[in-house]
């Protein structure tokens, strides 16, 4: 691939920006090499490696390889008999831990199964060397301690010399204990001069002090004196720091030995944690771009599916959505200045070499690249309208340069143009443009080329092969949309962005009339093209509604649906099992019988026992007749006429059996919206009764007052009014048990066996107080939460004790 194509369309700020997602300078390394290729099974496997790579990122979380270090400076050391320092080994022993980390995180999953993709190789060949790591950190402690117990040696030597320093400290501090010592001290602390204990004597007192003189001060005033008493000692040490020096080398001079018989599985590790760095900082990139993976094949279309330039702010670019190869092999974008046609361009080629190159492209699913051998672009960023003549000189020499490696190249290729023909006399340059367009369209590439010459616009429309495609811009804001409008021919809107302006109605009728009428037609006709493709739009967008709220009913029926045949299944479970219940009594009082016959049968029988064991079995079988066979209710009942519905009456839904309040007034068609408990739904009005009394705990009405006082009032007119539902919703805790003990006592003496109280979700504190208080009531049998349709955990349904 030509470089300069490379430069044009920014390739390299897409290379630099996979770089800063390595987390190793060897993985950035990769990633500054990459660049589009023209194999097509070693892109295929970049892509792959890029998506298995993506999935385990989703999966699993990133991983990093920083710390990682090259080998190969080590091993050539370690060839002719050098050892490794403390700093080096610590990082060796970082590589292995890399090494093991990564190992872990490519080995299982959550579950504990493996994992089998294209990165499978590059893990299962890593090496850990554990028993190599365990022995440089158990030696190693930091670049400039060796551990006391790397070896025995080292051990024995640094007891010893912790030994002689003590001897030394001991006798010194014993000098200075003594104040005819004292007295001739500049301080009293030990010093060390030289790597040997010193005492800071006053000049004039160093005939007193009877030692060896190792330095002075800067004034003179001060001489350090080592003490006769301790230079044996001091001697001592110092024959032990060179044991222990020599020592040291020793270790790490064994250390090296078993770095050089690992240093192949080390190097080998060092290149394939740098590979999967790379690998996986091109995941990451592909994660940030939200990319997917492109389809490479050999010959056919591009195929960009909301494509969405890499460098533009993801937040705010415009997809477009290009096919390129198909229908046609040539595209004429057309449109005003500053609508989007360059970067539609770039778009399209910077994208295609992302995709050679093994990378995801910020498009959806489904896009498709062609193998191109090369891509051609003669694209500028000045979009002046004063252009000199070295400019259009540039742009021709670049497009020779282009026409001259699509006669050589025996390939396919994607030429780009931007602003084609552009700075030169107009009939000229569009002369010119559509002989290159032609000449490029008889090499068979595919090419894209921007220009504002309408002649291109005709060439589009008259020949085979080769489409009109315009940036869409919104006259009304004076602003472009941006978006890519395949086979409609773009406008420059002069006339419509000046009269927006101000510019007079005088000068744009004059100018109009200029134009001629080829020039008229041909606008004409553009402004046609553009409102039939707004009202078929517009007409697409209505249809995806209709389709969408079809969906969403056909759903919605579904859902009605599964639920009815739950009900319809529990409806017959519970009936199996009463008739089951009946037959199962039938039987015993049958088997009763039969005993009782079989009872008398040898003997005279009394025929008054037996005509009441007979009148006792008659009665058993009615009740059972009467407990199978219930008188079905057939819905009588008058509907409330819509000016006697206020905002919060108390009502009842026959189809759903369950009461509520009225939320909303009834429209047109009497639809109205009903608060049942924590359900909310739409019913219409022939569905309910109008409650009397909505809560027998609210202060009653005059009216209400005296009609209990006319029907004796007291626990008779409750126990006929007591509903089978109290609602505590909007009430505090101690509001809500309250009102609560009241009704289940009254509940309870009108003899209901189940009530339904409402306490709604909220955070729970609520429903957690009720059931509390249920626990502890003596009259409760027991109580649980709504099921589906009862209201869910909104709703505890409770049984009491008969």
């Amino acid at each position: 691939m030509n470089k300069k194509v490379l430069q044009t369309l920014e390739f390299y700020k897409i290379i630099e920006t996979l770089a800063q997602c390595a987390t190793s300078d060897a993985g950035r390394g990769f990633c500054e090499k990459v660049k589009p290729l023209k194999d097509f099974s070693q892109i295929e496997k970049n892509i792959k490696e890029t998506g298995d790579g993506l999935t385990r990122i989703f999966k699993y979380g990133e991983i990093s390889f920083a710390g990682i270090t090259e080998m190969v400076p080590y091993a050539k050391r370690l060839e002719i008999g050098s050892s490794l320092n403390a700093g080096e080994l610590l990082l060796v022993a970082q590589l292995l831990a890399v090494t093991k980390r990564a190992q872990g995180y490519g080995s299982t999953d959550a579950r504990g199964n493996e994992i089998f993709d294209s990165l499978t190789g590059y893990f299962d060949e890593l090496s850990p060397v554990d028993s190599l790591y365990k022995e440089i950190t158990r030696c190693v402690l930091s670049e400039d301690e060796i551990a006391d117990d790397a070896s025995v040696a080292l051990h024995g030597i640094r007891r010893a010399k912790h030994r002689a320093n003590e001897k030394i400290r001991t006798e010194l501090n014993a000098m200075l204990s003594k104040p005819s010592v004292r007295d001739c001290l500049q301080d009293a602390v030990v010093t060390t001069r030289g790597g040997r204990y010193c005492l800071p004597v006053r000049a004039e007192y160093k005939s007193v002090i009877n030692g060896m003189v190792h330095d002075q001060s800067s004034s003179g005033q001060t001489l350090f004196i080592e003490p006769m008493a301790v230079v044996a000692l001091n001697n001592e040490v110092r024959e032990l720091e060179l044991q222990e020096k020599e020592e040291i080398a020793k270790i790490l001079k064994d250390l090296s030995l078993q770095v050089e018989e690992h240093i192949e599985e080390l190097k080998q590790n060092y290149y394939l944690l740098s590979k999967l760095d790379f690998v996986f900082a091109k995941a990451v990139l592909a994660k940030k771009m939200e990319g997917s993976a492109p389809k490479i094949k050999e010959g056919g279309a591009v195929i960009l599916k909301s494509a969405r330039h890499p460098l533009l702010d993801a937040n705010k670019v415009v997809p477009i959505s290009v096919t390129l190869g198909e229908e046609f092999h040539s595209l004429i974008i057309t449109g005003p200045n500053t609508g989007g046609k360059t970067v539609a361009l770039k778009t399209v080629g910077l994208l295609s070499l992302m995709a050679l190159s093994g990378l995801y492209i910020p498009a959806k699913d489904g896009s498709e690249i062609p193998l191109f051998t090369e891509i051609y672009g003669d694209i500028g960023d000045e979009q002046s309208i004063e252009q000199s003549l070295s400019t259009f000189s540039s742009h021709m020499t670049n497009i020779v340069h282009i026409l001259d490696g699509l006669k050589k190249k025996n390939g396919y290729s994607l030429v780009l143009f931007d602003e084609l023909c552009s700075g030169t006399d107009p009939n000229e340059g569009a002369a010119l443009a559509t002989s290159i367009l032609e000449e490029v369209h008889n090499f068979g590439a595919l090419c894209m080329a921007t220009t504002h010459y309408a002649e291109l616009k005709l060439y589009a429309l008259s020949t085979k092969d080769v489409e009109n495609a315009s940036c869409e811009f919104d006259v009304e804001t004076l602003s472009p949309t941006y978006r890519l409008l395949i086979g409609v021919p773009g406008k420059s809107n002069a006339f419509a962005i000046s009269k927006k302006l101000g510019l007079s109605d005088d000068v744009l009728q004059d100018a109009k009339e200029r134009m001629d009428e080829t020039d008229k037609s041909f606008d004409h006709l553009f402004v046609d093209l553009e409102q039939k493709r707004v009202s078929m739009e517009k007409e697409a967008e209505d249809i995806a509604r209709q389709r969408k709220e079809a969906e969403e009913l056909k759903h919605l029926l579904s859902q009605k649906m599964d639920k009815l045949e739950l009900q319809k299944e529990k409806i017959l479970r519970e009936a199996n099992e009463k008739a089951s219940n009946i037959l199962q009594d039938a039987k015993n009082n049958a088997d009763a019988a039969i005993r009782n016959i079989n009872k008398y049968g040898d003997m005279n029988p009394d025929m008054s026992k037996l005509e009441q064991e007979r009148a006792k079995l008659g009665k058993k079988l009615k009740n059972t007749q009467s407990k199978s066979v219930q008188p079905v209710n057939k819905p009588n009942h008058k509907a409330p006429a819509a000016k006697d519905l206020h905002i919060g009456d108390g009502v009842k839904v026959v189809s759903m059996n369950l009461t509520g309040t009225v939320h909303t007034l009834p429209n047109a068609k009497g639809d109205l919206e009903v608060q049942m408990g924590i359900m909310h739904t739409k019913v219409n009005i022939s569905d309910l009764i109008l409650l009397e009394e909505t809560n027998p705990y609210a202060k009653p009405t005059k009216k209400q007052r005296k009609a209990g006082i006319a029907k004796g009032a007291g626990a008779f007119n409750k126990s006929a009014t007591i509903s089978a539902e109290i609602q505590l919703l909007g009430m505090t805790v101690d509001e809500a048990i309250v009102t609560l003990d009241k009704y289940l006592d009254d509940a309870y003496i009108s003899h209901l066996g189940q009530v339904r109280v409402v306490h709604g979700k909220g955070t729970g504190a609520l429903r957690s107080a009720v059931h509390d208080f249920l626990r502890r009531n003596k009259i409760v049998a027991s109580y649980r939460l709504g099921e589906y349709g009862e209201g869910d955990a909104g709703v505890t349904i409770v049984t009491f004790k008969e």
